[in-house]
């Protein structure tokens, strides 16, 4: 007998810092885990499936992203599901909005944008809050070079250098839309030092760790370990440079999800 089911859209925010990443493992907690949880939880036991948009690593956050829901009854008041959704979450997890999509909506295959930010602050040691979202460097940094070399990303690269543990038959022809150094004016609070940063960067599709390396090898290039010309190189066809330096997890957060 044939089953109706129904697809909704729903965007998220969390807070990764006590989550072992996204992804459903053994014996640990995950992002997924309680998401789904709570969606057994508030259906009541009632069939469904989740698919999110993409994986973050253990103690990234995400400002939003998104999931994709398959359920067999239609969800009569969205608004209403929304809120007990959101009471029924742990508090570093909140559901943002809810809409339904059609069978042809492909939340893993439709076309999408991401914009990441990487938070970052040098010179000192910090106020231990500051950790969940936000990386120390002890050392001090010449940001004016490190905004150089984050221009070098912006357009279409040969990116192998900046995926963790790339096979042979990937596909490392990237475009970076947008990648800057900026000084953070998004991320404030008393305990915040007075002056820190953020690597900004936006695209189509992201490999493992990319952004983290590529945080990493914009530090080594402020501690003047490495030159502009180190980057550039890297960034060449088939090149066999490898920049092995990947920038701690929390200072990592998906900014933004936009569907085109």
């Amino acid at each position: 007998m044939f089953t109706k089911k129904f697809y909704y859209l729903i965007k998220l925010q969390y807070l990764g810092y006590r989550f072992h990443g996204w992804q459903k493992q053994p014996d640990v907690k995950t992002l997924h885990l309680m998401v789904d949880r709570t969606l057994n939880f508030i259906l009541e036991g009632k069939r469904f499936k989740s698919l999110a948009s993409g994986r973050t690593d253990a103690m990234v956050s995400a400002e939003e992203t998104a999931i994709e829901l398959f359920v067999y009854e239609e969800i009569g008041n969205k608004n209403d599901f929304l809120k007990l959704f959101n009471t029924n979450l742990p508090q570093d997890i909140r559901a943002l909005s809810i809409k339904e999509v059609d069978e042809k909506f492909n939340i893993i295959n439709n076309p999408k944008v991401k914009e990441y930010i990487y938070l970052f602050a040098f010179g000192d040691k910090f106020h231990p809050f500051c950790a969940p979202i936000l990386t120390t460097i002890l050392d001090d940094l010449d940001v004016e070079i490190m905004k150089k070399g984050a221009k070098l990303f912006e357009g279409e690269h040969y990116l192998k250098t900046y995926c963790y543990k790339p096979s042979d038959n990937g596909i490392y022809n990237r475009e970076i839309l947008t990648c800057e150094i900026v000084e953070n004016t998004i991320y404030t609070a008393n305990f915040f030092p007075k002056k820190s940063y953020l690597l900004r960067v936006r695209g189509k599709g992201f490999m493992r760790n990319q952004i983290r390396l590529m945080m990493g090898t914009l530090i080594d290039l402020g501690k003047g370990k490495l030159t502009l010309d180190d980057i550039e190189a890297s960034l060449e066809p088939n090149n066999t440079i490898k920049m092995e330096y990947i920038a701690p997890a929390s200072g990592l957060i998906l900014k933004s999800l936009d569907f085109e």
